[in-house]
């Protein structure tokens, strides 16, 4: 575990030593935190995609074959509305908890034992409203639970560490992709027994990192006041005030916007358009295939990241990368180039996992508010999510099918490579 020392200038109002949860982090993590932090995150992404990715689509098409992608969208902007509020405020009430246990472990393992029900409600449901609202109380419970995981990066890794450490947590959202999809596909077969066994890992692999490793106490002293106002104001973060916080934010919303637009109708597209045999097995190859390329990339990504201090043209060239993989299923709707353009996705998305990380931590405004603000920048990601639908469901019946589809997700992604310079502070 880390254990941050004070340095020069780590004090509260000028006389009074800065607490360790609030100081800035010098001591190297261990393998051992990195890997039970990793083990967290994949609980939180299993929890998230692999209902996104199988289980809600098949959910679906059983309640309504012809409007399925319809319903998911409802469905899935409804959980992604959900998180951009959930999120912020639970990185908020994070930041302030003076539990003896830390300030992250509790809203952890609490997010993933309201998520493990949220999944289990969703499971049993039979209709649209039933089903919504299960999502919805699963991605409260997932999105408090994320606040938790995400902010340890930033509170006990060095910036040497940063990337390396985020690219073995980015990994586990990629293995949330392919793990999942394994699980629910040959371990155990049908919807609840999917939901049943998502539902449990979310809980029991959030295990390790709450048990083995305390994250340091905030002092009740050292709490930041909490009213209405202070949550309120809390999702707003002045962007002329931190213009390179704003920058972070915008690239990251493109970024997982063209991700969101390209993978909605994933295994539609293999039903439709590549007319797939076994489009449900095909999701998993493909998911396999990102992930493999994905490992390859992302840690010696951060590596390269951490010795040279760089973090902007790896996100940039990341961006053209996964361009590049929208292209493929733009032009080509084959089996083979589909594979092929998972190949280049996750070889590009292992670069932006591990380094764009580390780069949101150096830009975050106040050492008092890593969470919160985390949650902020974490609307990045769930907020295309819900405008996803809302594009991509009109281009893909009246701008061009699924390669107009591919080609506006070339088009944002390739957008966010170059708003990601506009960031100053940042090598």
């Amino acid at each position: 575990m880390s254990k941050a020392r004070l340095s020069r200038g780590d004090v509260i109002g000028g006389t009074e030593p800065r607490p360790a949860a609030l100081a800035e982090p010098e001591h190297r993590v261990t393998a051992g935190w990195t890997a039970a932090l990793s083990l967290a995150s994949l609980a939180v992404f299993m929890g998230f995609f692999t209902p996104i990715q199988i289980l809600l689509p098949l959910q679906l098409e059983r309640l309504d074959p012809a409007r399925k992608a319809e319903l998911l969208a409802w469905v899935t902007g409804a959980g992604a509305l959900v998180a951009m509020v959930v999120n912020p405020l639970a990185g908020a009430l994070s930041d302030r908890t003076a539990s003896r246990h830390g300030r992250r472990r509790p809203w952890i393992l609490g997010g993933a034992l309201l998520g493990a029900a949220g999944l289990l409600l969703t499971a049993t449901r039979h209709g649209l409203p039933g089903i919504t609202a299960g999502w919805c109380l699963a991605q409260t419970g997932l999105n408090a639970m994320l606040a938790g995981v995400t902010a340890p990066v930033a509170d006990q890794v060095p910036l040497a560490q940063r990337a390396q450490v985020s690219a073995w947590t980015g990994i586990s959202q990629s293995l949330g992709l392919v793990v999942g999809a394994l699980l629910v596909t040959v371990v155990v077969t049908g919807v609840l027994p999917g939901y049943a066994l998502t539902a449990g890992l979310a809980v029991l692999l959030a295990l390790p990192f709450v048990l083995r490793h305390p994250d340091p106490v905030l002092p009740r002293t050292a709490r930041p006041p909490l009213d209405r106002r202070t949550l309120t104001t809390g999702y707003w973060v002045s962007p002329r005030r931190y213009p390179d916080f704003a920058w972070a934010f915008a690239t990251r919303f493109l970024i997982n916007l063209g991700n969101a637009t390209g993978t909605l109708y994933l295994l539609y597209y293999l039903t439709d358009a590549v007319h797939h045999p076994a489009p449900e097995n095909g999701v998993l190859v493909l998911t396999a295939v990102y992930t493999a390329a994905a490992l390859l990339t992302a840690v010696p990504a951060g590596l390269v990241s951490d010795r040279t201090g760089r973090r902007r043209a790896p996100v940039a060239l990341a961006c053209v990368v996964m361009a590049g993989a929208a292209l493929i299923l733009a032009f080509c709707p084959t089996w083979p180039a589909t594979v092929l353009a998972a190949a280049v996705l996750g070889a590009g998305f292992g670069v932006y996992l591990a380094v764009d990380q580390a780069l949101v931590t150096q830009v975050l405004p106040a050492a008092a508010d890593r969470a919160k603000d985390l949650g902020v920048i974490n609307i990045a990601n769930s907020a295309p999510q819900v405008l996803a639908p809302a594009l991509a469901a009109p281009v893909v019946a009246h701008l061009g099918g699924y390669p107009g589809l591919y080609l506006v997700t070339a088009a944002v992604t390739l957008l966010a490579g170059a708003l990601v310079h506009r960031i100053r502070g940042v090598a």
